[in-house]
């Protein structure tokens, strides 16, 4: 947290393939280690396996994919009077990209494929319809926003 000023935001250039600033930042979230060439070649793999299994466009499917894994409330720990309350907050748009982009890549990591970008083309077309690990997480935390609703007063 700097004291003086807000650090701006930096420019994130769109990806070769698709121009989209969405898959970079999907790629680098999905990069390790500093290796984005591998982190490149497990997207873009994933995005053919997509285009070979359904009949619809790859980018299609994929933003439709972050767009049903997008959460519209969550849960934050409030603390009042000696007790700690889970207080139900809507989340910031850039907020819930970055949750719906790390869900996706996490529930991809616990499927049971043999490599990295089948996984990632399972997930994503799972999303896509509304099914898959990245979805489960996304109602959980609905969910528990939801049984948490009467806290609500003690948003900050």
């Amino acid at each position: 947290m700097p004291r003086r000023r807000e650090v701006p935001k930096r420019e994130i250039l769109p990806d070769a393939i698709y121009s989209s600033q969405l898959v970079t930042k999907f790629i680098n979230v999905l990069m390790r280690d500093g290796k984005k060439a591998t982190a490149q070649r497990i997207f873009y793999g994933a995005m053919e396996q997509i285009e070979e299994r359904t009949s619809d466009y790859p980018r299609k499917v994929f933003k439709r994919a972050v767009e049903n894994v997008k959460p519209g409330v969550e849960v934050k720990s409030r603390r009042v009077g000696g007790s700690t309350y889970q207080v139900p907050v809507e989340v910031r748009p850039n907020r819930r990209l970055a949750l719906s982009i790390r869900w996706l890549i996490i529930a991809a990591k616990a499927r049971g494929e043999k490599e990295m970008r089948r996984r990632l083309a399972g997930e994503l077309m799972d999303a896509a319809d509304n099914r898959g690990g990245a979805m489960k997480k996304k109602e959980d935390t609905h969910r528990m926003a939801e049984a948490n609703k009467a806290f609500s007063h003690y948003r900050w």
